[in-house]
């Protein structure tokens, strides 16, 4: 298949593709007559790009996914330490966007500034708002 294809099959654009060679996640394909040559295992490498990018894994994470263990390491126990990271890393996550609500909430309810600037000060004098 040529980039083009691989690009349609898997909802990707050509330049995504090229950038995953790039990086080193996408094994740079055999070029006929200039052109890169893809074979279907292609495909299948890309799905599992996809599902770990839309699982939250970054494009390192992904590529120690597929490099960072010995080849004797099966697929799921590659998973399940990668997830176990990720896992971690978004509950941490999670109690940060909570502890943001509730200051954003605080905010809503109690802050009567008139000006940034005094805003600035309630911060400085420990986090109360002026009334």
């Amino acid at each position: 298949m040529v980039i083009s294809e691989v690009a349609r099959r898997a909802g990707l654009r050509s330049s995504t593709l090229r950038y995953y060679e790039q990086i080193g996640i996408l094994p740079r394909p055999h070029r006929a007559s200039g052109q890169r040559r893809y074979d279907e295992t292609v495909l299948r490498r890309l799905a599992v790009i996809e599902r770990a990018r839309q699982t939250g894994f970054t494009l390192d994470e992904i590529k120690q996914l597929f490099f960072g263990f010995r080849d004797e390491v099966a697929a799921s126990d590659r998973w399940r330490r990668l997830a176990d990271k990720k896992l971690v890393e978004l509950d941490e996550l999670r109690q940060r966007v909570a502890a943001m609500q509730h200051v954003l909430r605080r905010m809503q309810k109690n802050c009567r500034c008139a000006t940034l600037d005094q805003c600035g000060k309630a911060m400085l004098d420990g986090g109360r708002e002026p009334r």
